[in-house]
């Protein structure tokens, strides 16, 4: 296969059918080396499927996958050892210590004692996990399991890392601190990261690019300041709102404001989605009416709306109705 040489994962007319249904239709992907991606979409949209394929754990239906010119399918043994992969739930020896663990992989990848024992303590170093070395897995927060299994991931040395749900479950320094580690290491060691994940917030701020999954489709791609834009360009804009005094008026001032298509309350202040800029007339209407304005913010790089926007196109597409869109939209958001 002939290729860019930056281009190290690369996905060709991909398709995964069970029975009737399929998880994964006609994915055409390029992922270049030492990029921080996103794949993601809500639980059922095809994400997983994806990353069996690639892993070379199920063949797929139609199409091809490649990570660095090897063929995911034929060449599954040469892929797997140029591959980690970290699950949404690691699984270590409870009565090991996390030292143990790791050396355990690296036996079971044929490292050397001493390429052991020094990948050990300095993967142990860059996870932050040096002073829980000695103690049991058992004992470990699922946080503390996240780090070590990302160190686990390391011990032979990968070119690509693929992670499921990485920061599911994890406290809030604990998944800062995580994704500071999966930056450092895209950005530091040039490794390329595919992050499977629905949390649209945690993983949007370490993602150099994102594809966007709607019931097996890769309905968007690219940059999340590029995607906004281009739904702004579609004539799409989001704006958040409150003001004094709050009662039903402000919201009937909202609704009857021109090219305004739906007005909904979130916490303590009003999302009106309108098919042009509003602002300037918003001010106007609330000077003449008597309201103080608290708060006003286009939403712009924001990507649970851009998800929304693109999950709205597919159900055009499908001719979903709403009830069903919402239903799958329910946990899918910021945690």
């Amino acid at each position: 296969m002939e290729e860019n040489q930056n281009v190290i994962i690369k996905t060709e007319g991909l398709t995964k059918q069970y029975g009737s249904k399929t998880a994964v239709s006609d994915l055409n992907l390029c992922i270049s080396q030492g990029e921080v991606f996103g794949l993601l979409g809500p639980n059922g949209a095809g994400k997983t499927t994806t990353t069996l394929m690639l892993l070379g754990l199920t063949e797929p239906t139609e199409g091809t996958a490649y990570i660095d010119g090897k063929n995911c399918t034929r060449e599954a043994i040469e892929v797997k050892k140029i591959v980690g992969y970290l699950p949404d739930s690691v699984g270590f020896y409870s009565d090991m210590t996390g030292r143990e663990n790791l050396r355990f992989t690296g036996r079971l990848n044929g490292l050397s004692e001493a390429v052991i024992d020094e990948r050990i303590d300095s993967l142990l170093e860059k996870v932050g996990m040096t002073y829980a070395a000695d103690q049991k897995a058992g004992t470990y927060s699922r946080g503390m399991k996240q780090r070590l299994g990302i160190a686990d991931v390391l011990m032979k040395d990968p070119k690509v890392v693929i992670m499921d749900e990485p920061t599911l479950g994890i406290d809030p320094e604990g998944m800062r601190e995580l994704m500071a580690l999966i930056r450092e290491l895209a950005e530091n060691d040039g490794r390329t990261i595919l992050i499977s994940s629905h949390q649209l917030y945690q993983i949007q701020q370490i993602c150099d690019r994102v594809g966007l999954f709607v019931e097996g489709r890769l309905m968007a791609c690219g940059r999340i300041e590029d995607l906004a834009k281009q739904m702004q360009q579609e004539g799409r804009y989001v704006l958040e709102a409150a003001a004094f005094p709050d009662n039903a008026g402000f919201k009937k001032l909202l609704t009857e404001m021109g090219n305004v298509e739906q007005v909904e309350r979130e916490g303590d202040f009003y999302v009106i989605r309108s098919i042009s800029d509003i602002k300037r007339e918003l001010l106007r209407k609330c000077l003449e009416e008597g309201y103080t304005l608290q708060h006003l913010r286009q939403r712009g790089n924001d990507l649970d709306e851009i998800y929304r926007r693109y999950f709205e196109k597919a159900g055009q597409i499908d001719g979903n109705d709403s009830e069903r869109k919402n239903k799958a939209f329910i946990s899918f958001g910021r945690k």
